[in-house]
């Protein structure tokens, strides 16, 4: 049977060289024939190039899928770190060389002149509270995205129980890594965004889970020249601007947020380890540490808000997404890393960038600590 089955392949690869061996007025053709031979085509991945400077820095850093199906996740208590943090956060913002910068009154603190890869305990606990506070943190200049995934695990640990994504997309060996991709080959999110007129998708990272996310951390590997850049915005800012008679109508409202469509753009259903599930969480939300109100819905996971029509979650949706008193911009360049906390912002990356085979790449990591379940008091 070997024997039989070697011939076959034999054959075929024959046909293929024959093939592609009249196609040499194609330039394209032959130097993608080339790649085929030489093993550049991730079959996994859609991966087809590799730089002209040879293979992809980061190549072990793209999304890997390990076969097999896993039990839904289950609801945990949880303490944030924020809680034990200095409130005047001395240790991280008064390090020497720390430059701090607001960036709008509303949402965002730069920092420059530290390492997030060299912050001690009691810093990252401070950093927590930070997120809290300002929603995002963007440090410059970081040296993080060379740590590799042995560190970026047990940065994120810190904050919580990391979450493995219920696509399967990963680090190999390090399913609580999560890599952000996209070249010149079309994939998931090519499929759900393919007949919108914008690129954004406004959301709090998987909030259709049980325990949502909290402390989450964004860096860049690669990036366009121009463009791919992340918007967000603070659900906190948003709560605060609708009046007090509005506030409390929405107290005690529950919402459902849905996995299942963001599960249905994905072409590959054998990657799925998890089913989707959907989840009621409040409207309202208190967060444990600043103790502070945010709206927690958001149009690419909250479907529907319960024993309500329609209107009114549309009427939040926009509400949330115009109010421009809140909203920034992050800009990605090498050695930039944002930290932010799911659970008093929304984000949305931007792929107005033109994706050029062997010229374009928008490879991001995030690490994504789970928090506590939602709730309003």
């Amino acid at each position: 049977m070997g024997t039989v089955l070697s011939g076959v392949k034999h054959i075929v690869a024959s046909f293929f060289d024959s093939f592609f061996a009249g196609l040499t007025a194609s330039p394209y053709l032959e130097d993608y024939y080339q790649r085929l031979c030489n093993g550049d085509r991730d079959l996994d991945n859609g991966i087809l190039w590799e730089s002209a400077e040879g293979a992809y820095k980061y190549k072990d850093y793209l999304s890997h899928h390990t076969p097999g199906l896993q039990p839904p996740l289950q609801e945990f208590a949880h303490e944030d770190v924020g809680l034990r943090a200095d409130p005047k956060k001395r240790t991280l913002l008064g390090a020497p060389n720390a430059v701090v910068e607001e960036i709008t009154p509303a949402i965002g603190t730069e920092i420059q002149g530290i390492q997030l890869s060299n912050l001690s305990s009691t810093q990252l606990d401070e950093l927590a509270l930070l997120a809290a506070e300002r929603g995002v943190v963007v440090f410059k200049d970081q040296d993080f995205s060379e740590a590799g995934p042995e560190r970026w695990r047990a940065y994120g640990k810190h904050f919580g129980p990391l979450h493995v994504h219920q696509m399967g997309g990963q680090i190999k060996d390090y399913p609580e890594i999560l890599p952000v991709y996209r070249d010149f080959t079309a994939g998931a999110v090519d499929n759900e965004i393919k007949d919108n007129i914008t690129s954004v998708k406004w959301h709090s990272d998987m909030s259709y889970e049980i325990n949502g996310m909290g402390t989450t951390t964004f860096l860049v590997l690669s990036t366009p020249p121009s463009g791919g850049d992340t918007l967000y915005l603070s659900t906190t800012a948003a709560y605060d601007h609708l009046s007090e008679s509005f506030r409390e109508r929405l107290h005690g409202l529950r919402a459902v947020h849905s996995g299942f469509d963001q599960a249905s753009v994905h072409d590959h259903r054998d990657r799925y380890i998890r089913e989707p599930i959907e989840t009621e969480h409040p409207v309202i939300r208190l967060h444990p540490v600043t103790k502070k109100y945010a709206l927690y819905v958001n149009r690419l996971y909250t479907k529907r808000i319960v024993g309500w029509k329609h209107a009114l979650l549309s009427f939040l949706f926009d509400h949330i997404e115009r109010g421009q008193d809140w909203h920034i911009r992050v800009r990605w360049k090498p050695g930039t890393v944002v930290v932010y906390d799911n659970r008093v912002t929304q984000h949305s990356a931007l792929r107005d960038f033109k994706v050029e085979e062997a010229k374009t790449r928008r490879h991001m990591i995030r690490i994504t600590p789970q928090a506590e379940r939602p709730f309003l008091e």
